[in-house]
């Protein structure tokens, strides 16, 4: 029961009960909140105590920023639970090969991120914070209102606790395992009949396929796309299969971070995460996020710098929030690509999204494509059309990307096109990929 008011305590909270007047007001509020918290870490947490020796928590804004090697090296100092990093990995390995996610260490939710860049990290969730994440999630994302009736179906790699927390009173709630063959997928969402999907936007093109062929016939009230970015393509693709819009979970390990409004647009989750920018492209509105998490003391996260490029909206959302609007998540650091400059060699940045706009403006009948830059002067392309590859659509891409790459004063890189694979599952989808450090 303690739990349950909890859930509900956060649901009303998150829905009506915090209020702002202006940003300014949000703002002080937080300040508020991040002090009350730091304080709270800086007891608890020995790495976070020694990390910030001398400097007072008002000042928190000049405590070293963090990343996930510092986090996953100081592990066992850093979180406030107790436990090692080798229970940890332990704990969730265990869970991941058995595909059974109920198991806990001392009341606390082990998990594993899907390590996109190719090193996974670790997420604990305690009982409390479990239950605050459980009733803000609901009320951000869950059309209707936490009485009415709904059926969810989940579809990611590996199942939490944090997860299937979601089901209350009358929600019902069924993880679907990416792992499983597509066929046996559509089987029980053909039995299920959800009200609501959950899952990666890779996931729902092949639903929105199945949906096209005549394979499944399913009417979601509400589409939600987690865990891999949503391309436009994918976006626009679900969103004509299925008469709606597509909205979106900004999840990750470090927190729930944004969640659509019923217009649709990204909002950073401010009443629950602080978000500094490091500007990557001031024009642009192109920024890396910086996470203080003021909600979550298990495994705290201060001044975390995330390996993600947002693009802020130019205009203010008409839904009226307070909190920021993005215009994208275009994907991670890791993917943004180089090319030599044509007057002196150097590196010249070619963000993801460029690569996106290009591609999908070489054909309309793109219906699937990836972009990996293997070195400084490869780049592979694969793709399908409606009517199949072809040499046409070839040379429409070869020339779209030669005109970026001319507007940017880069040196083109060699092409090579390959024919389109990619079964959603063990590794997360990206559109466009840099496959080399420089």
């Amino acid at each position: 029961m303690k739990r349950l008011r909890l859930v509900i305590t956060h649901y009303i909270l998150t829905k009506w009960g915090r209020r702002w007047k202006n940003r300014a007001a949000l703002e002080q509020w937080q300040e508020k909140r991040i002090r009350l918290h730091v304080e709270k870490v800086r007891q608890r947490s020995k790495f976070y105590r020694e990390l910030w020796a001398g400097i007072p928590s008002k000042e928190w804004r000049s405590f070293p920023v963090i990343g996930k090697p510092e986090m996953m090296e100081n592990f066992d100092q850093l979180n406030t639970a107790g436990i090692t990093k080798e229970q940890a990995f332990a704990e969730a390995y265990e869970a991941e090969n058995s595909r059974n996610f109920k198991p806990t260490l001392q009341g606390v939710t082990v998990g594993l991120s899907s390590g996109t860049s190719g090193n996974r990290g670790i997420f604990l969730v305690g009982e409390e914070e479990q239950a605050a994440w459980t009733g803000t999630v609901l009320a951000k994302l869950l059309p209707g209102g936490l009485w009415k009736r709904a059926s969810i179906a989940f579809f990611l790699r590996a199942n939490s606790n944090l997860y299937e927390s979601v089901k209350q009173g009358r929600l019902q709630f069924r993880y679907f395992d990416l792992l499983e063959p597509l066929p046996r997928l559509l089987t029980r969402m053909k039995e299920y009949q959800p009200d609501i999907w959950i899952a990666p936007p890779s996931m729902l093109r092949l639903l929105a396929e199945a949906q096209q062929s005549g394979e499944m016939n399913l009417h979601p009230r509400r589409i939600i796309a987690v865990a891999e970015v949503l391309d436009p393509l994918d976006r626009q693709q679900i969103e004509q299969t299925f008469g709606q819009k597509v909205h979106q979970a900004y999840q990750c390990t470090e927190g729930f971070l944004g969640a659509t409004c019923r217009y649709g647009t990204l909002h950073l989750n401010e009443d629950i995460v602080h978000i500094e920018k490091e500007i990557l492209d001031e024009k642009s509105r192109r920024f890396v996020p910086i996470v203080t998490d003021f909600s979550r003391s298990v495994q705290p996260s201060v001044r975390y710098r995330l390996n993600d490029i947002l693009t802020e909206a130019a205009e203010p959302c008409p839904c009226g929030s307070l909190f920021t609007a993005i215009e994208r998540i275009e994907g991670r650091c890791d993917d943004i690509l180089y090319l030599p400059h044509t007057a002196d060699g150097t590196h010249v940045t070619v963000f993801p999204d460029f690569v996106t706009r290009a591609v999908l403006a070489a054909s309309a009948d793109i219906e699937h494509y990836r972009v990996i830059q293997h070195s400084l002067t490869e780049l592979e392309i694969s793709y399908c059309t409606r009517t199949g590859t072809d040499q046409g659509t070839e040379q429409q891409i070869t020339s779209e990307l030669t005109r970026l790459f001319a507007r940017l004063s880069c040196i083109p890189p060699q092409l090579t096109f390959t024919a389109y694979s990619f079964v959603p599952g063990t590794v997360k989808l990206r559109r466009v990929e840099r496959g080399w450090k420089p």
